[in-house]
């Protein structure tokens, strides 16, 4: 008998059906005598309704309501399978995160879980009482209702598998693992059996959408073993083996290689300051504004001097954040002293990451070399244990992932990708 917690996003609750075929897939793990929880968030589209609503009702709202307001839809869809469940002869209920309760924060909308308590739910799990949790959710002080930002509710499902110390947390999907890239742009790209926690704590950084970046830094921490599979299951009812998500310690020499995945990002914007004074304390002048607004500076390049005593400073920003970042260094535009500001959206980060960079030399060199032969140019570089990101014009995207893909030997065999 192992303890599972079972994950399920808003396309796998979309619609009765949808939530019959969960419960179906919870009641196998049930009657193979397993403890489970399920997570679950809203139908997909929800949340944006909801969101919607907030604003059109006022461009001001309290973050406090708000988080009544959206949080709602998780709680539709937690008494939704528990009914379900408890149709095909599975016993459920649902439990709301004020009642186990799941104390956050007061951070209203972008809440960070503190502490689960279990007691309750270990009796009702001991009694195999299938358990419904609405993902995204929980409490704060004065028993206010607070939501985890977007995306919450895999973190809330890992969390609850390191507060119940779960065997396993399953995260079901509309994919049914992580793949080496994304097949819509390489068809041959193959599906990963396994992943050490740190890749793919770089892949979601840089673009992969399969986890939300903090549930995957919330089991690196806690050791929470995930399993990443899809929901939708074929003609005889089977789900598809996933891929594990795991310690460096589970992972084989022999299963490891160089590169294990390559990820793209075409929410990024471009920012070049131009002619800023090439003196101590200028750099400073530039980013400690753009971290008081709370935007997030990825790629730094800051160019030769100019004889002239200045110098151009480029670096990334998200793109939504764009327009922010323009303000903030224009109303800092007398300190920092450049001359002007030129930015660009039509960019795109192309990222390799591997483990396996550690010990093997030329990573970089390869992805420079493969692009170049190509006629990519590239625009800036940043680097880490297991990764290397580079900033490319958006139009090459899909080529540079391509070619890249090969270039590291990830294409899996014809005969395997038909």
């Amino acid at each position: 008998m192992a303890r599972i917690v079972m994950k399920f996003g808003g396309t796998s609750m979309a619609g009765i059906e949808r939530i019959r075929t969960v419960a179906n897939l919870v009641k196998r793990e049930w009657e193979a005598g397993n403890e489970i929880a399920v997570v679950v968030s809203a139908m997909a589209g929800e949340t944006d309704r909801l969101v919607n609503f907030c604003r059109e009702a006022s461009s001001l709202y309290d973050p406090r309501e708000y988080d009544v307001v959206v949080s709602s839809g998780e709680q539709v869809t937690s008494g939704l399978l528990a009914i379900a469940l408890q149709a095909v002869g599975v016993p459920a209920r649902s439990w709301l995160g004020w009642q186990l309760p799941i104390r956050t924060s007061d951070g209203h909308a972008s809440a960070r879980i503190g502490d689960i308590d279990t007691r309750a739910l270990n009796e009702s799990l001991a009694e195999r009482v299938v358990a419904v949790i609405p993902g995204f959710q929980g409490v704060a002080t004065g028993e206010r209702v607070t939501t985890l930002g977007r995306g919450g509710s895999d973190t809330s499902a890992v969390a609850m598998a390191a507060a119940m110390k779960a065997d396993r947390c399953d995260i079901y999907t509309d994919v049914d693992g992580v793949y080496t890239t994304d097949p819509r742009i390489v068809p041959r790209a193959r599906k990963l059996t396994k992943v050490t926690y740190e890749e793919m704590l770089e892949l979601a950084s840089v673009g992969a959408k399969v986890l939300q970046t903090r549930s995957v830094g919330l089991a690196m921490k806690e050791g929470v073993r995930v399993q990443v599979l899809s929901s939708f299951v074929g003609e005889d009812g089977a789900v598809r083996p996933g891929t594990l998500i795991v310690g460096e310690e589970e992972i084989d020499d022999m299963e490891r290689q160089l590169i294990t995945g390559i990820a793209h990002d075409k929410n990024e914007a471009k920012v070049t300051l131009v002619e800023v004074p090439d003196r101590p304390g200028a750099v400073a002048a530039i980013f400690g504004p753009l971290a008081n607004a709370g935007i997030n500076v990825d790629m730094i390049v800051q160019n030769v001097a100019h004889t002239t005593g200045s110098t151009d400073v480029t670096f990334t920003v998200p793109r939504a954040d764009l327009p922010r970042a323009l303000d903030t260094l224009d109303k800092e535009r007398a300190t920092i002293g450049f001359a002007k500001i030129v930015h660009d959206v039509r960019v795109a980060k192309i990222s390799v990451v591997g483990v396996g960079m550690r010990s093997h030399a030329g990573v970089a060199a390869t992805m420079f070399e493969t692009l170049g032969s190509r006629g990519i140019n590239i625009l800036a570089i940043t680097t880490s244990e297991i990764k290397v990101s580079v900033l490319i014009e958006e139009d090459y995207t899909e080529l540079a992932v391509r070619v890249l893909h090969t270039a590291y030997g990830l294409d899996a065999p014809e005969d395997a990708a038909a």
